[in-house]
């Protein structure tokens, strides 16, 4: 994952609400299984491994925020479970055909969750943030980023 999508990410789990929370693990996890196949095809083992290890680290935060008193929450940890052992064959057989099947379970639960974030009308977990306006400035190429409301009460509050 480049340091620009890093940002990005931090960014969105700033603003997110808790469905959108559980689609942006979804998006690292896609992009870390992606970065473990690019480095697979560059011959890159460790690489290779580094992007399974984060990809794993992304499903034990999912499996971590289920929530068994619903019903489907039992059907979505036996998807992680199968997703987490065909990460395992992965690193184990140093291939990427069981890369394609965690791929394809987990596109399918991304596209879902996010249907379900566009239902889900409350307010951002972390309530109490900076306000950041990006944009491209007079400067050739440049990102610059403005930050508002940079007072002693700002970032999360329990």
């Amino acid at each position: 994952m480049t340091k620009e999508l890093k940002q990005q990410y931090t960014l969105k789990i700033t603003q997110a609400n808790k469905t959108q929370l559980v689609v942006i693990l979804y998006e690292m996890l896609l992009v870390y299984i992606e970065d473990a196949e690019k480095a697979h095809g560059n011959g890159d083992r460790s690489g290779f491994r580094s992007g399974i290890r984060k990809a794993e680290g992304c499903l034990r935060e999912l499996m971590a925020s289920l929530h068994f008193e619903y019903e489907p929450a039992m059907n979505l940890l036996q998807l992680y479970l199968y997703a987490n052992r065909e990460l395992a064959k992965a690193d184990i057989r140093n291939s990427v055909e069981e890369l394609q099947h965690v791929k394809m379970v987990m596109n399918k639960l991304h596209d879902a969750y996010e249907k379900l974030s566009e239902q889900d009308v409350s307010g951002p977990v972390m309530a109490n943030t900076q306000t950041v306006y990006a944009g491209l400035t007079y400067g050739k190429n440049s990102l610059t980023e403005s930050l508002a409301d940079q007072g002693s009460n700002r970032g999360f509050r329990v």
